[in-house]
């Protein structure tokens, strides 16, 4: 079935099942009938991810974008908002979906440390299921205590890693200081997510230790989206997601090619999604490279249309700052600063203090805050002097990716 068909289909089914998609596209005075294939999606509006949350609050859990019975679900994640996310089976999924794990080569006799955590967010079982899929075994290791996962790895004969590739060069910086030699690791096969993948990393991972690597480009709410191939530029996009370049300022589609903000519309009955906004910057390539096998092809990421950023696979928002600085009264301006010394994000969280205000134990219960309320480390928090921030942005990503 051909994309256009595909979105017709997908359309008029949700209008009829979605209250959300109804009610977003009865807003605009769009009838399914008036969308008959991609060159129409445009009629619909971009639902950001601001609007989502806020479409979930004024109908909870799901927004009306759920066209399934809810007791019918397996699992249901939070996502910052915070927003339900329903884990729906897709009646459309194919094999289409399992395209990165099988060009990296998992199957029946693999052995994979699955380093993304498996509560609250998708990301350990999303990779989970698509490992046990193509009949590899998994080992939920989750991320941390790396001394004992490289135990399991000698011990177990691992041949796999899915994770962040930060934490696999950690792994592999570690082995070095064990004394382990490159030989004797026994991961041949790694899939990667939530963080740029460099050069150098690469050439480690696939020069030093012969390795088949790929990187997959996801959200918690769309799941995985595409995923690197050798000399293909950027990311071969899935067959269950249809994306559309759009300038952040008006919305309308840009030339293939140029950059714009990722929209994406998922072919998932269950839970639709219809142009969804992501704010993740790219470009679409106009004739996709044969590898995508009649897929499109997204040339690359650019950087956040937004002021969101991601940080160990999850996203900071500045609203998530103010939250925190509505929390302590004391705190006159909240700033967070993203920097990369060696493989490791490090979130430095800045405070300007109102006059006459102390500081004691504030860094410690910022830490506990955004450890719980957003599930991310705070590394550092400082007092500086008033004025310092002044008018520079709530979140300033400082990281150097080469």
């Amino acid at each position: 079935m051909t994309y256009d068909a595909r979105i017709r289909d997908l359309i008029a089914h949700a209008y009829a099942k979605a209250p959300a998609i109804k009610n977003i596209m009865d807003g605009a005075g769009v009838s399914p009938d008036e969308v008959r294939g991609a060159a129409d999606l445009h009629k619909i509006p971009i639902t950001r991810k601001d609007e989502l949350v806020a479409i979930h609050q004024a109908n909870p859990p799901f927004g009306g974008f759920l066209a399934i019975d809810p007791d019918t679900l397996p699992r249901i994640y939070i996502s910052p908002g915070p927003i339900y996310d329903p884990q729906a089976p897709n009646p459309e999924a194919n094999e289409g979906t399992l395209a990165a794990f099988k060009y990296v080569g998992f199957g029946k006799g693999d052995r994979v440390l699955n380093t993304f955590m498996y509560h609250l967010t998708p990301a350990g079982l999303l990779l989970d299921e698509g490992l046990r899929a193509c009949g590899a075994t998994v080992l939920p290791t989750g991320p941390g205590n790396t001394d004992l996962q490289i135990m399991m790895m000698q011990a177990l004969g691992v041949s796999g890693f899915v994770g962040q590739p930060s934490y696999l060069m950690t792994v592999l910086d570690r082995c070095e200081e064990m004394g382990i030699p490159k030989e004797a690791v026994p991961i041949k096969k790694a899939l990667f997510s939530a963080e740029p993948y460099t050069p150098n990393q690469q050439a480690r991972f696939e020069g030093e230790y012969g390795m088949k690597t790929t990187s997959a480009y996801g959200t918690a709410d769309l799941g995985f989206v595409g995923y690197t191939r050798q000399g293909v530029q950027g990311f071969c996009l899935l067959d269950s997601i249809y994306i559309e370049i759009v300038d952040p300022d008006t919305g309308a589609n840009v030339p293939d090619g140029e950059i714009g903000e990722i929209v994406a519309t998922t072919f998932n009955k269950a839970y639709p999604l219809v142009r969804f906004g992501t704010g993740d910057l790219g470009a679409l390539a106009g004739e996709p490279d044969a590898a995508c096998a009649g897929g499109q092809q997204l040339l690359g990421l650019y950087g956040r249309s937004g002021d969101a950023i991601k940080v160990r696979g999850m996203f900071l928002h500045p609203n998530q700052l103010m939250a925190a600085k509505m929390a302590f009264p004391q705190i006159e301006n909240i700033q967070a600063i993203i920097t990369r010394p060696g493989n490791n994000d490090y979130v430095t969280v800045r405070l300007e203090l109102r006059e006459g205000e102390s500081g004691d134990g504030l860094g410690d219960q910022i830490k506990a805050l955004a450890q719980n309320a957003i599930r991310l480390r705070i590394d550092e928090v400082v007092i500086v002097p008033a004025g310092t921030i002044g008018g520079e942005r709530a979140v300033k990503d400082e990281r150097q990716w080469e």
